[in-house]
């Protein structure tokens, strides 16, 4: 299913952290130890596998961007809302 821009901007309310850029979603988590943002990393990259889709991982020291993009070219649909809701679960489990 994908969404209108307001059901993405409703979509994306919903998710804590996450904002829309042009045809992506984007959190910054912030971490207070260095090895519990590659942790994380670590976490983000079993679910992106679980999903086949796979987002763009910025590490920046204590600092992880992760970059979630369109998998079809028809926009954001559900399968990435579930997936930043799963990424989110991860951080709240790792920070």
């Amino acid at each position: 299913m994908h969404f209108t821009e307001e059901e993405l901007r409703e979509q994306v309310s919903k998710l804590e952290g996450w904002k829309l850029e042009p045809n992506m979603m984007v959190r910054k988590y912030m971490f207070n130890e260095y090895m519990k943002g590659i942790a994380f990393v670590d976490e983000v990259a079993a679910i992106s596998e679980a999903f086949d889709h796979h987002p763009h991982i910025t590490i920046d020291y204590k600092t992880v961007i992760l970059r979630l993009s369109a998998k079809e070219e028809s926009g954001l649909a559900a399968l990435e809302f579930r997936q930043a809701h799963e990424f989110n679960e991860a951080f709240d489990k790792t920070r």
